[in-house]
């Protein structure tokens, strides 16, 4: 294949590697399959991605399929510093307007943008070797951790039924299983708070849940 890797499922069908620039439109074409419903204004598209790799190459990582060559899955990560008593932000503010100009080569945090599996290979593991991935960038670069404005995708078909505090209240305590949250929750991930107007996005109805996974290895 000619590319590093940086994980693999044991069968070696999957393997996770750095993004690169002939990855783009590939990119793009998991991202639209992945977020049928967020707004084109939010959308990453292969112009965004090749600024994510401009600003942060080591943050960018992709799933190939390697029977066929296909990239299937895919992860965005950028650097900065978290302000925990202020984490309320809007998703464009956050990460200057989806160009990654928002990175802080020092920044203390990997800050995940975006994460998406390809609806047509998904509970095949893929998220997780992509969180792999991530929680091994963390450890290499010595950051504090992992956060993130997590999608509560279930919230919009209960929101009639409770509040967003409720909804992820249920969610935490296992009452409730969200497609998104739940997901990282088990993944170690605790929530910090609730974010509204994170992002465009019915099925979410614009909220956004600020996670945190604090690195166990980390060393001041």
């Amino acid at each position: 294949m000619g590319r590093a890797v940086l994980a693999e499922r044991e069968d070696g069908r999957y393997v996770v590697v750095q993004a690169r620039a002939d990855d783009a439109p590939a990119l793009e074409g998991v991202q639209r399959a992945c977020f049928p419903d967020l707004s084109e204004d939010e959308i990453a598209t292969a112009r965004h991605f090749l600024s994510h790799q401009a600003h942060f190459p080591e943050g960018q990582l992709a799933v190939l399929d390697t029977a066929t060559g296909a990239l299937v899955a895919s992860s965005s990560d950028l650097r900065l510093n978290v302000d925990f008593a202020h984490y309320a932000h809007p998703y464009l503010e956050e990460t200057g307007d989806n160009l990654f100009t928002t990175h802080d080569p020092r920044g203390e945090w990997l800050y995940g943008a975006d994460i998406g599996v390809h609806p047509d290979v998904r509970g095949q593991g893929l998220a997780t070797l992509l969180y792999g991935a991530r929680h091994a960038l963390i450890r290499r670069l010595n950051l504090r951790g992992h956060v993130a404005g997590a999608m509560p995708k279930g919230y919009g078909a209960a929101a009639h039924e409770l509040p967003i505090e409720g909804y992820v209240m249920a969610v935490v305590r296992g009452e409730r299983r969200d497609p998104v949250l739940s997901v990282q929750l088990r993944r170690g991930y605790g929530v910090w708070g609730i974010i509204p107007d994170y992002l465009e996005d019915e099925s979410c109805r614009n909220y956004g849940v600020f996670i945190v996974w604090r690195n166990p290895a980390w060393t001041a």
